[in-house]
């Protein structure tokens, strides 16, 4: 635990942003491919810029989805349904340029093995319900909010793009305050002043009044910086101002730069991928450890090799919180789960259309996702008993 007194820092982004649009489109592709063939291999990658999406990647499955259509009614499902927003669900090009996966990595997939090598991480910390780091569940529930506002109309002159970012002071280790608030939303011209570089002051205290204090509440003081829209205007956004790729937001995916990040991107892959897969499993034994209150903070490490079932390596650090030595904890926690690709499916049932929901506002701390569950304390309480 770090003393004294520092500043951490995490963001978060809209299901607008161009990035999150081609992550929300590659797990709905998977999504709808899973839903009439468990058995498929999927790696779908989504391009989006001015006007045109471009879906590609490996898939082999015995089944038929319209690609097209899963598109065009995901963007729609966003937001992107008027052209003042520059871009258009009805009116885009989609492009399908989707291949199939290697026989070669099947072989070692169908026996139980990991799809690829590489190493995964998990996390989760006492200092929100959620067991995770406060900058960023912070980050994420301000732009829930606004999404919730711009959907009811309340906010009638919001976009579909916008990100968040909250700095929060802490001191010896704990959360105080929120320091600073960014909050950069896309708008149509109505809330535009007289010179039509930058919103009105009015609207501004409207966002923040309605956007970002029902969230932040206790968290927030007579200090706190508020920048909404600093660069004066957010007009021109989503594709038509930045292009999109799946897998561009992984901090924003998992743990908002708090801890390590292994592995790879999560959307758009099927479960046999440890990348997604085994990240969900680490962040369910960090979650789980933290839930017991063996640690107040717990990053977990997951190694695999392509095609072997059993991970190669299997790390623990609760950064000094720990109420047991991390070597006897992270023993405990190899006897109590089990980490083989296929237990990881099975345990989640992870061979169900559950992703495109994780594709906006993080993977992790949603209480609604299999991994989230904290059904392993009992078991990790008798377990630490037997060795203190």
């Amino acid at each position: 635990m770090r003393k004294g007194k520092y500043f951490l820092t995490s963001e978060s982004v809209s299901e607008g942003h161009p990035d999150k649009v081609c992550d929300q489109i590659s797990d709905a592709v998977l999504d709808a491919i899973l839903a009439k063939d468990k058995t498929a291999r999927v790696a779908c990658e989504t391009y989006i810029t001015r006007g045109l999406v471009v879906i590609g990647g490996e898939v082999t499955t015995s089944t038929w989805v319209d690609v097209d259509k899963i598109a065009r009614d995901t963007v729609k499902e966003i937001g992107y349904s008027d052209p003042k927003y520059g871009f258009n669900f009805d009116t885009c090009c989609v492009m399908n340029v989707i291949g199939k996966q290697s026989p070669d990595i099947s072989q070692g997939v169908n026996i139980g093995g990991a799809g690829d090598q590489g190493f995964m991480v998990g996390y989760a910390c006492d200092e929100t319900k959620e067991k995770m780091p406060l900058p960023l569940q912070l980050a994420h529930e301000v732009l829930l909010n606004l999404a919730k506002l711009r959907k009811s109309k309340t906010l009638a002159y919001i976009g579909p793009d916008a990100k968040s970012q909250i700095t929060v002071e802490y001191h010896d280790g704990k959360p105080t305050r929120v320091d600073t608030v960014v909050l950069s939303t896309q708008h149509t011209e109505e809330i535009l002043d007289k010179t039509g570089k930058k919103i009105t002051e009015a609207a501004r205290q409207e966002l923040i009044k309605k956007t970002v204090l029902p969230v932040l509440g206790k968290w927030v003081d007579s200090k706190t910086k508020y920048l909404i829209n600093p660069t004066g205007k957010f007009v021109i956004g989503g594709p038509q101002s930045d292009a999109g790729m799946t897998g561009r937001k992984i901090i924003v995916d998992t743990y908002g730069g708090r801890c390590a990040h292994g592995g790879g991107a999560f959307s758009g892959k099927d479960p046999t991928k440890v990348d997604r897969s085994a990240a969900y499993m680490a962040r369910y034994i960090a979650k789980n450890v933290v839930a017991a209150a063996l640690a107040g903070e717990c990053m977990v490490q997951i190694a695999y090799a392509i095609g072997k079932a059993e991970p190669v390596g299997f790390y623990l650090d609760t950064f000094g919180t720990g109420k047991l030595d991390d070597d006897k904890l992270s023993a405990i926690c190899q006897k109590v789960f089990k980490m083989t690709p296929r237990a990881i499916i099975e345990g989640f049932k992870l061979l169900r259309p559950i992703y495109k929901e994780t594709a906006a506002y993080g993977h992790f701390g949603r209480s609604q996702f299999p991994w989230e569950k904290t059904d392993k304390v009992a078991a990790l309480l008798k377990l630490a008993k037997l060795v203190k």
